[in-house]
């Protein structure tokens, strides 16, 4: 069963929703003017409900199939842009200067958007399809808001599903795999407080430039002595600003980035050790430590049950030769895990072809991944809700 014809006659319509999408990005809560455009392609379409408002701007439409049933399944896609400057010079480039789509969350609400035209048409199944548009997944955690807003039990959800683009995944393929497939993303921000004073004269200072140096040196012993070497962690220090003249030891010194785990228990272990490295060596030389250290993002988790689904409906369209199971995790994060930890499901990547990395300046959602992508979110809501 490979893609659907009417979603091939779908793509290029789709594909200018998504270039329109594209030109006009918007950043984590403040996707008024994209849920506008959603709401308004779904009220065309006669999608049944459609509620505004969830999760600050989160749109939900509900399409109600042929049959008698009320089961409800939940198919998703994230509205969001990132702070960045695009660099691609396609005509449909961002107009906003500092900001633009270099995650394809603009294909996944345009797909998602097509996939609720074809359901709407067609409506080929036995109890209801909730298309779910979410703001702030880069970092704002709109996924845990639509949740903690009740979104599951106001259309009764009982299963939900992601989709995302990977770069370097050929066009036409899919993968996943059963269990931990992204992970926690926890924030940290460190600032070591010594004594500062003339850089002629360093025994007569706490240097917390050295100290916040030892600290990150040593930070990397929770991954390679701590953490047992089959379960991830990664410890990522992105930032250290300190000091302000040649002459000068200063006063404090401020380091942050984040740690990036697959397992709750690992996720844990790694907190309690950074807390411990830090507090241990601003002791020893006599310096003060403010420790910041935000559990963000929680491990997505891939249900069983419905990763069996998925792989079976995105074999049905791109063969199984197409499709990987079993692809390693990955330590980058992603907000619907809070979904996943409300209801069953499974996220999934479909390809993007060789295109640049997500969240450079230079990438651009593969127009060609869409006519794929609709017959995935379709042929999986037929799937799971018969006739």
């Amino acid at each position: 069963m490979p893609i659907l014809n009417r979603a091939a006659e779908l793509q290029d319509e789709v594909a200018e929703w998504r270039r329109h999408i594209h030109a006009r990005p918007e950043l984590l809560f403040a996707v008024e003017n994209t849920a506008a455009f959603v709401a308004e392609k779904l009220k065309e379409f006669g999608v049944d409900e459609i509620v505004t408002g969830i999760g600050r701007t989160g749109v939900v439409g509900l399409i109600k199939g042929k049959g008698e049933g009320s089961r409800t399944v939940g198919l998703r896609a994230d509205m969001d842009a990132l702070p960045l400057t695009e660099i691609t010079g396609k005509p449909w480039a961002s107009k906003t200067p500092g900001k633009m789509h270099a995650c394809g969350h603009d294909g996944h609400t345009a797909m998602l958007l097509g996939a609720a035209k074809y359901l709407a048409e067609t409506r080929n199944f036995n109890g209801n399809v909730a298309v779910i548009f979410q703001p702030a997944e880069e970092g704002g955690g709109g996924g845990n808001l639509m949740v903690k807003d009740g979104m599951m039990e106001r259309f009764a959800i009982e299963e939900v599903y992601g989709m995302h683009n990977l770069p370097g995944l050929p066009v036409g393929q899919f993968a996943t795999r059963k269990g931990a497939i992204m992970a926690a993303t926890d924030e940290f921000t460190v600032t070591v407080k010594g004594r500062g004073g003339h850089a002629a004269q360093p025994h007569r200072t706490i240097d917390p430039i050295a100290i916040g140096a030892q600290i990150i040196a040593n930070l990397q012993m929770i991954a390679s002595r701590t953490a047992d070497p089959l379960r991830s962690v990664v410890v990522s220090v992105t930032k250290f600003n300190a000091g302000f003249a040649h002459n000068v030891i200063p006063n404090d010194a401020t380091f942050a980035g984040t740690v990036r785990t697959l397992d709750p228990e690992v996720r844990t272990l790694a907190e309690t050790r950074f807390r411990q490295i830090v507090e241990g060596l601003v002791a020893a030389h006599g310096a003060e430590a403010d420790i910041s250290f935000h559990r963000n993002y929680p491990v997505t988790v891939n249900h069983p049950d419905e990763t069996e689904h998925a792989v079976a409906t995105a074999s049905a369209i791109a063969g199984e030769a197409n499709v990987n199971a079993e692809i390693d995790p990955m330590m980058g994060g992603e907000d619907f895990s809070y979904m996943l930890n409300a209801r069953p499901g499974a996220f999934i990547f479909i390809g993007n072809g060789d295109s640049a990395g997500l969240h450079n300046p230079a990438y651009d959602f593969n127009d060609e991944a869409i006519a794929h992508g609709i017959s995935y979110w379709v042929r999986l809501a037929e799937q799971r809700l018969g006739l």
